[in-house]
C-alpha cells in the first residue's frame, strides 16, 4: 500500500518478467554476500536452486552492473557497486549515479530517450531520465502530473493502482484533450487500463504530443508504483514495439538497484 495525503492507495501487484529477474538476481547477490571469501558458480547453483541456464545470465548481469566480481580462482565476491551502495553516508547519491549509468546504457541500447517515473504522494513524478542530442527527451509542454491519461508512463502507473486509486487520481486531474488522439473519457480509459495485460507495454501514439510516440513498462519496487518509459519521434514509430520489448528485457537492473 502507498500513502497519499493520509489516504491509503492500493496497488495491483502483477509480477512481470523484470520483477522475477530482479528477485532472482537479488537472491544470487545475497548468497554471494554471505561468502566473504568467494563462492563458486557450482555452489551458487546448489544454494539458490537455479540451473546453469538461469544462473549464467543472472551472474552476467550482476557482473556487468558491478554488483559481483570474479576473482583469480573463478569464485564470485561482491563488487564495488554494492560496496558504494552499502555506504549509508553516500547511498542516495551512489544510487542515483548507479541508476543514471544504467539509464544511459539503456538509452543507447534502445536508441531512445528513457525515463524512470514513480507514483509518489498521488502524483506522477519523473525521477531520472537519460537523453542525448540523437535521442532527445520529449518536450514537457503539459506538466506530466496533469497528463497521466495521455502519456505511456502515466497509464503504466495508473494501471498499477487498484480501481479506487485510479478513480481518485482522475477525480483530481481533468482529462484534457492534448491532441486529436487523446482519450478524454474516464470510462474508456478505465476500461483499457483494466483490460491491459501486465506483460504488455502501455503506449502513447501521439496522445500527449503531436510528433512523439512513447512506451512504458512497470517496475514496481516495494509499495510504490514505478515504470520505465521511452520516447521516439513519430518518424521512428515503426521501432516502438521492438524498443519497448528491449526496454522490458533490460528493466531488471533498474529494479535490482531500487531493491538493494
Amino acid at each position: 500500500m502507498s500513502e497519499r495525503r493520509g489516504k491509503t492507495v492500493a496497488l495491483k501487484h502483477e509480477p512481470t518478467t523484470p520483477h522475477h529477474s530482479a528477485q532472482d538476481a537479488l537472491r544470487v547477490l545475497e548468497t554471494v554476500a554471505r561468502h566473504t571469501t568467494g563462492v563458486t558458480d557450482a555452489e551458487l547453483a546448489r544454494q539458490t536452486g537455479f540451473g546453469t541456464e538461469r544462473l549464467t545470465p543472472l551472474l552476467r548481469m550482476l557482473r556487468r552492473e558491478g554488483y559481483v566480481e570474479q576473482i583469480a580462482d573463478g569464485a564470485y565476491v561482491t563488487g564495488d557497486a554494492l560496496t558504494r551502495l552499502g555506504s549509508a553516508h553516500h547511498r542516495e547519491q551512489a544510487l542515483r549515479d548507479k541508476i543514471q549509468h544504467t539509464l544511459d546504457r539503456l538509452r543507447d541500447s534502445v536508441g531512445a530517450a528513457v525515463y524512470i517515473s514513480r507514483y509518489v504522494d498521488g502524483e506522477v513524478t519523473i525521477t531520472q531520465y537519460a537523453d542525448s542530442p540523437a535521442t532527445p527527451a520529449v518536450h514537457e509542454w503539459v506538466d506530466f502530473r496533469y497528463s497521466a491519461h495521455a502519456t505511456a508512463l502515466g497509464k503504466s502507473l495508473l494501471g498499477q493502482l487498484d480501481h479506487n486509486g485510479r478513480r481518485d487520481h482522475l477525480s483530481r486531474h481533468k482529462m484534457a484533450r492534448l491532441t486529436s488522439r487523446t482519450i478524454t473519457s474516464d470510462k474508456l480509459l478505465l476500461s483499457r487500463l483494466e483490460s491491459q495485460p501486465p506483460t504488455m507495454p502501455h503506449l502513447d501514439l501521439q496522445e500527449y504530443a503531436v510528433g512523439t510516440v512513447c512506451a512504458a513498462v512497470p517496475i514496481t519496487a516495494g509499495a510504490t508504483a514505478g515504470c520505465l518509459a521511452l520516447s521516439l519521434p513519430v518518424q521512428h514509430a515503426h521501432r516502438l514495439r521492438q524498443a519497448a520489448d528491449t526496454l522490458n528485457r533490460n528493466a531488471a537492473p533498474v529494479l535490482l538497484s531500487l531493491a538493494i
